[in-house]
């Protein structure tokens, strides 16, 4: 049985995570500001390398039906070449996706089949979802059992993490997205049953977009990836879901015949 009190305290504790997780989602930029910042000089940086990683990736993954959520940009159709036979767009805004099918639904609400989709390809969406945790759990039931997700998301143990605490504005972007680190995306995976696969790790420079520094702080990406890859400005994580199926097996014992079948007992003459 459960007090009266202990209700209270866990209806208030309850009523105290969803207003924090209401603030939270107060705080986050809207998508058409998202949008806007990653089509600019800045966002093109940033998305130009992202891309070239995904045109590496991405082929590697094969099956009939990949789903993106949300699209800040054009990703190069050599990314999916050959192996992905059909691509759907799912944004909280009307795409400008390039012939690409598109549907304007909710990240949290998917309006697709359970276990139909081969690969889910999520590009700063965690960073700026309402709920990120809900996100992942509508990936994980429209992927196909050992389908897989790549998700690209802002490092929080980073400079551009760093940076974060200074920004100007209640609603600038990027810093106002959740930076989620790539531990806890893991911790999320792991609950919900996929096993990750691998992680690759960019954008070592410092966010110096004036004059032209980023460019020339172009040496930091190789040196960064060897000695300090873990404070990445952005992770792109790969990982497979693994669904645990349970086969009947039969008892290896038999219940013993008092008697052999067709067969009869004949009584032993003693001497």
């Amino acid at each position: 049985m459960v007090s009266g009190s202990s209700r209270r305290v866990r209806s208030s504790g309850e009523k105290m995570r969803g207003k924090n997780k209401q603030q939270l989602a107060e705080l986050l930029p809207s998508q058409e500001a998202v949008r806007v910042w990653f089509r600019g000089s800045a966002g093109r940086v940033l998305l130009d390398q992202e891309h070239q990683l995904l045109e590496q990736r991405l082929p590697d993954l094969f099956g009939y039906y990949l789903v993106q959520l949300g699209f800040l940009g054009e990703i190069p159709e050599s990314a999916f070449a050959t192996r992905i036979r059909e691509r759907l767009v799912v944004d909280t805004l009307s795409p400008a996706t390039g012939g690409v099918a598109s549907v304007l639904a909710c990240w949290e609400c998917l309006p697709v089949c359970t276990d139909c989709v081969d690969v889910a390809l999520l590009v700063h969406t965690l960073d700026f979802a309402t709920d990120p945790h809900q996100v992942l759990r509508e990936v994980e039931r429209i992927l196909i059992p050992e389908g897989r997700v790549v998700i690209v998301g802002f490092n929080a143990f980073s400079l551009w993490g760093l940076r974060r605490p200074w920004s100007c504005g209640a609603h600038s972007v990027p810093w106002r997205g959740r930076f989620i680190a790539a531990r806890r995306i893991h911790d999320w995976l792991s609950l919900l049953g996929f096993d990750l696969e691998r992680v690759d790790r960019l954008m070592f420079r410092p966010p110096l977009w004036r004059m032209g520094m980023m460019p020339r702080l172009a040496f930091l990406e190789a040196l960064g990836g060897r000695f300090w890859p873990l404070f990445s400005s952005v992770y792109v994580i790969q990982a497979v879901k693994r669904v645990s199926t349970l086969t009947p097996i039969e008892p290896a014992w038999r219940a013993r015949r008092c008697l052999p079948a067709g067969q009869t007992v004949e009584p032993t003459a003693r001497g």
